[in-house]
């Protein structure tokens, strides 16, 4: 130090040391991150896109005057031209959308598609793992959404959803397609880089620590030490050179998106580390669902079930609406057990919808509501945990929620590239400093 240069105070000496911790977690991380991250942006409107590909089998045409048939027709209907059970009806609130059926297939049976086409036939079946599925059934196999702990399926059939128009109940098609196998790879990327999830996860799930750690490190590092420069750090000077336009991207757009990346690391870790999943939950003082002990709910089956008399579905959905008096999507479930209740989720519609449903348990001889889980009632605890996956996603609060996410997630993705390209510049010129004096002392001689 010369005589001339101050010493550091404590927050210099801080920040160089957040900054030196960034820099190297970014370069050590950085094309991992890049990946996920780009993956991760890319899957965020999987849904929308799937539809926009393929609008004539999500929704349909109404002539005037026409009514949806009887959904037990519909039922009826797709059951026997699939060869399998239904286990499943979604009911959109828009009269313009095509139901979804699910159904699943006796064991040891492959069942029909569209059109008696057998299931299974199509290239891919028979490879190990369940490769020959697509869409929600793949999901399961490589432990996709909606699989056990820790991503295993845990070898349950969720079955296959059918697209079916509510006026002809003609079935039109599946979930599955090419846009969807494409969105499924990039779901896999994200979570797994496409290696075996044994390999992959633990990769992605250190990774996303290290993520978090830059994040909170980029934010200490953002703090200027002089309020009047924090206006600086808040837009791009868009008329600077490239470098310093560069600087200001990097800068501005990560803390504009810190806390949504936050969001999205710390919650992302619950399905790449279990000890991390039970330290959530356990933080929030909630238990897992596994750990849960509820006592289970049974219909009252009638003295003669053979002269019972079930309710029929738009019954059910009245029984729903009265417990829950708001326009919004059914997904109702059944079960084979004659002493088992109906389960119906509903969920809310609209641009600024929340992802999170009301789900109700009906006796499924007398239509009573015997139970209501809704979300509102829920403590703030819980309510986190009963939207992990959601707050992961983006879609927490509908389309307005996803494109924040998606912006945020894009952000994500340029910072590796804007960061490094920092660091490069900083290298040359840390490289043309120390050229100086060389050149000087030679010129001397």
């Amino acid at each position: 130090m010369t005589q001339n240069q101050k010493p550091k105070s404590t927050w210099q000496k801080v920040r160089k040391l957040f900054n030196d911790l960034h820099l190297w977690m970014g370069i050590a991380s950085g094309l991992i991150l890049f990946v996920v991250c780009l993956s991760g942006t890319i899957y965020t409107f999987n849904t929308e896109v799937q539809e926009f590909m393929e609008p004539e089998k999500f929704t349909v045409q109404i002539e005037a005057g026409v009514e949806p048939m009887a959904a037990e027709a519909i039922m009826a209907k797709v059951a026997a031209e699939t060869g399998g059970k239904v286990s499943a009806i979604t009911i959109p609130a828009d009269p313009y959308r095509t139901y979804t059926v699910n159904v699943k297939m006796d064991k040891g049976g492959e069942g029909k598609g569209p059109g008696g086409k057998a299931k299974g036939s199509d290239k891919g079946a028979g490879e190990k793992g369940g490769e020959g599925k697509k869409g929600p059934e793949a999901a399961v196999a490589k432990g996709g959404p909606g699989a056990g702990p820790g991503g295993k399926g845990g070898g349950r059939d969720r079955g296959t959803n059918y697209l079916v128009n509510p006026y002809t109940a003609e079935v039109i098609g599946t979930t599955e397609s090419p846009t969807s196998e494409f969105f499924m790879t990039m779901f896999r990327l994200h979570r797994w880089l496409l290696l075996d999830t044994e390999v992959g996860r633990p990769i992605v799930g250190w990774a996303t620590i290290i993520f978090t750690l830059i994040v909170i490190s980029g934010l200490v590092i953002w703090i200027p030490q002089k309020v009047k420069n924090w206006r600086q750090g808040l837009k791009i000077k868009w008329s600077g050179n490239w470098k310093r336009v560069n600087h200001d991207l990097h800068n501005s757009l990560g803390f504009y998106s810190s806390f949504l990346l936050l969001v999205m690391s710390l919650t992302g870790l619950t399905w790449s580390f279990e000890w991390y999943k039970e330290g959530f939950f356990k933080v929030l003082g909630v238990e897992q669902p596994k750990d849960r002990k509820e006592e289970p709910l049974f219909s009252t089956v009638p003295t003669d079930p053979t002269q019972a008399t079930a309710p029929t579905i738009a019954d059910y959905v009245k029984a729903a609406d009265t417990a829950l008096p708001y326009k919004g999507d059914y997904r109702i479930s059944f079960s084979t057990d004659s002493a088992a209740t109906v389960s119906i989720n509903k969920n809310k519609v609209g641009f600024f919808a929340p992802a999170a449903s009301d789900k109700l348990q009906l006796d499924q001889y007398s239509g009573q509501v015997l139970k209501a889980d809704v979300f509102a009632d829920k403590p703030f605890n819980e309510k986190i945990t009963s939207s992990i996956k959601p707050l992961h996603v983006g879609n927490v609060y509908g389309t307005f929620s996803k494109i924040l996410y998606f912006i945020a997630c894009l952000v994500a993705t340029s910072l590796p590239i804007t960061g490094t390209l920092i660091w490069i510049n900083k290298l040359r010129k840390k490289s043309k400093k120390g050229a100086i004096p060389v050149a000087r002392k030679s010129a001397t001689v």
